[in-house]
């Protein structure tokens, strides 16, 4: 059985490629509420937001950096394009999990900039 963590990857992997249904399907409880402010909280406004996104923006690119998962909860922090021309997006999706279906969802996004002081880049 696929750990919380591999979970919640597979779940943005399809999502991302527009199969937000099965992704909904397999992983998402009935239950299910998020936080992203620019949708109502529900999972079929999510679902359905997804799904035209990944129609509008086909050659998304979307690279899991890294996961973690500390009981009910995972974070994945992804590299993250509408197109290959954008500027590159720093994604963290958490996760709240009840068994084994997500029940809540939390993203947070910062563009990269231009020019960066610090080194060692936001990935």
């Amino acid at each position: 059985m696929p750990t919380k963590k591999e979970r919640a990857q597979h779940f943005l992997k399809l999502t991302s490629k527009g199969n937000s249904r099965e992704a909904f399907k397999l992983y998402v409880d009935q239950n299910f509420k998020h936080h992203n402010v620019y949708f109502k909280g529900d999972a079929n406004t999510l679902m359905i937001a997804m799904e035209e996104d990944a129609k509008v923006n086909p050659n998304k690119i979307f690279e899991i950096q890294r996961a973690l998962e500390d009981g009910d909860l995972v974070a994945v922090h992804s590299r993250f394009r509408q197109n290959p021309n954008d500027t590159d997006l720093a994604v963290i999706h958490i996760f709240r999990f009840e068994k084994e279906k997500i029940v809540e969802l939390w993203d947070f996004a910062q563009a990269a900039p231009a020019e960066m002081i610090n080194e060692n880049g936001m990935f």
